[in-house]
Parts: C-alpha cells; structure tokens; sequence
C-alpha cells in the first residue's frame, strides 16, 4: 500500500529563505465518467480523460516561517487577487487532512493566489485544475525545503495522490494528451490512489480538439462533491459502476484503433448518462439549461448533414464541449461561429484542444 505520510519533514525556522513556487495545471474532461466514490476519494469505477491545454489555472504558493510554533496551518487565499473566505476554509480543510503528509505546513504562513482561464464552478473542472495545481506546488515546496529530489515519474505520481485528495478528477490533470484513473483489469498500470498516462493512442486523439460553449456561467445549483454523495442512494448505482467498467474497456480498444463513430458514441453517451445520474438522484437536479439541449440537437443535425466527426459531451454543468480531429478544424470551427454561438452565453466559447500538461512557472525566493 502506497504510503506517503512523513513524520520528518519538519524544517529549521532559520533555515527558511521566504519564497514562492507557481504551477500552471490544465483542466481535463472525462470521457468515462467518474461519479460515485468511497473511502478517502477513491472511485466507484475507473475514468479516463483528455488533459486540456487553455482552460487552465495558475497558482502562485508564497511561502515563509511563523515566527513561532507548530500551530494550525496559516494560510490566506486570493482569487484572481482578491481575497475569497469560501475558498480559504475549502483550501484550509484539505491542507489540514493532509498534514501527516507534509507536517511542514504547520511551520509556514502560506499565501495562495490563484486564477482560471475560465468560468469557476460552471462545470468545466475547475476543482480538477485547481487542485492539481495546488498539489503540485506543494510537492515543488517540499523538494525546495528539503532538497529530497524525486524522479519526475515519482514526483507526478506523488503530485497525482495528492490532487486526488482535494479533488478525485484532479489526479488526472496532472499528466498531458490522456490520463486513466481507477483500478481496472484492462489497464495493469491503474491505481485508485493516482492517476497514470495513457498514451497508447491513434494519431487522431494526439491533437483532438475540445471546443466549449459556453452557456452559462453562474455557480451550479449543486456541487460535483454533493453530486457524488447522491450516488450512495441511487438504485441506478451498482448498473452504472459495470456500465462504466464496459464502456472503458471498449473506449481503451476505440482510442488505439481510431475508430471516431464509436468514440463519439461512448462520449455522447456517458455525458447524458452523468447527466441522468443527477435527474434520478434523491433529490434529484438539473444542470443542464434549455440552451444545452438545443446546442445538443444542432450538432446532431450537422453531423447527420455532414458526415464530420463531430461529437459532445458535457462535464458536471450545462457547458458543451465539442469534441473533433483536427482535420475537420476549419468546418467546425465555421459552424460554431455561425450558428452555435447565438446561443452562448454573451456568444463566448473556449477554442481548446488536449494539451502537453501542467507546466511550472517559477521557484524563487522573496527579496526584502
């Protein structure tokens, strides 16, 4: 059993040098969908993603010694520069539950701010991307402090066990182009504890474009964590965790061979069943808006029309991603400006597309 708790971090208040450690981590859209979980964030069947590349979040961890103590963990949060209370006690939380793995905390007054290149809580994995990005900057202090260089294999997983922590969908943002998490009979490498590259992919999925609409951008009426725990009381539980287990087994054959009809429908599929999930929970709710139903029969007419490759899915929200191959970039794109965007929010898309991976964008010390 993987093991990362570590009673010896603890660091020498004179020896902490105040300074900073920023990451960018991209959000990721499953296609086999993770929904329902137990124990400590560990999943009811296994998921698999595509890591994006624009939607994303930057994270900036600014760190230095308390003057005194052990103490709680000391740390205030900035979103997009402005203090955020209800992210603060969240983010607090989890660094709280994960103390045994990075006792240091307890030494250090931490500062994070942090921002997204797209709509929070709007159902584009914000928590996914967030938390990864946390995760790794927090793996980036620690080599910082203690000089304990990892292998980038073992600092990615280690990264991923972490981010599953704050987020299960977040241990899979942290590795680029497809990311697997769940332990599965089909995939030796899989783990519920971290996610795991795949990156046995037809050439088509290597530059696969996900285009969002956005069709709403308020807050969801119930959060991705509420959500899960629904699944404990829904009599479609145990039918959809082997519909899952199935459907990743046939996805997995599909992303190798490069067959695009039979992706789209696996895609198409697990997003309304997601959404069916939500409508037969007790209580039961509606993410999606009138605007996500019409966006849904468009792209099914102009697929029917057209014959392009050209699918949707949806994430815990009433956005849609367009999923295509880049060789038939031009027509959709053509299309979504034409037709698609009168019915957007303020006619607003994210053009995006599976991308390289979270990125770090600095380690340095605080001059003063």
């Amino acid at each position: 059993m993987l093991d990362y708790t570590n009673p010896k971090l603890i660091v020498e208040r004179s020896q902490v040098v105040p300074g900073r450690v920023q990451w960018r981590s991209p959000s990721n859209l499953a296609i086999i969908k993770y929904w329902g979980k137990h124990g400590r964030q560990l999943p009811k069947n296994p998921s698999i993603s595509f890591t994006l590349d624009a939607a994303h979040t930057d994270t900036i961890l600014s760190y230095e010694a308390k003057e005194s103590g052990m103490g709680n963990v000391d740390v205030s949060l900035y979103f997009n520069n402005i203090p955020n209370e209800a992210f603060q006690q969240k983010v607090q939380l989890f660094l709280e539950s994960i103390i045994d793995i990075f006792p240091f905390l307890k030494q250090l007054r931490l500062k994070i701010n942090t921002s997204n290149s797209f709509p929070h809580s709007a159902g584009i994995a914000s928590s996914a991307s967030g938390m990864s990005a946390l995760a790794l900057c927090l793996c980036s202090l620690e080599q910082a402090l203690f000089e304990d260089t990892l292998s980038d294999e073992d600092f990615f997983q280690k990264a991923s066990y972490i981010a599953r922590l704050g987020s299960g969908s977040a241990c899979r943002s942290i590795y680029p182009g497809m990311a697997i998490w769940g332990e599965n009979t089909v995939f030796e490498a899989s783990s519920d504890l971290y996610a795991v590259p795949f990156e046995d992919t037809h050439a088509l999925f290597k530059d696969f474009h996900d285009d969002i609409l956005i069709v709403h951008k308020g807050e969801k009426s119930v959060s991705s964590r509420a959500g899960h725990a629904l699944m404990d009381g829904n009599i479609y539980a145990d039918n959809r965790y082997a519909q899952a287990r199935q459907r990743f087994r046939s996805l997995l054959s599909v992303l190798r061979s490069g067959d695009l009809e039979v992706f789209g429908q696996i895609a198409e599929n697990e997003a309304l069943t997601l959404h069916a999930l939500m409508m037969t929970s007790h209580p039961s709710y509606i993410l999606m808006h009138p605007n996500s139903l019409k966006l849904i029969e468009m792209v099914r007419a102009y697929r029917a029309e057209t014959k392009n490759p050209l699918y949707f899915s949806l994430d815990a929200g009433p956005n849609l991603h367009l999923l295509y191959p880049d060789n038939v970039r031009a027509d959709v794109q053509e299309f979504i400006k034409a037709e698609l965007l009168r019915h957007c929010y303020n006619g607003e898309y994210i053009s995006d597309m599976v991308g390289p991976g979270p990125s770090k964008l600095g380690l340095t010390a605080i001059e003063g």
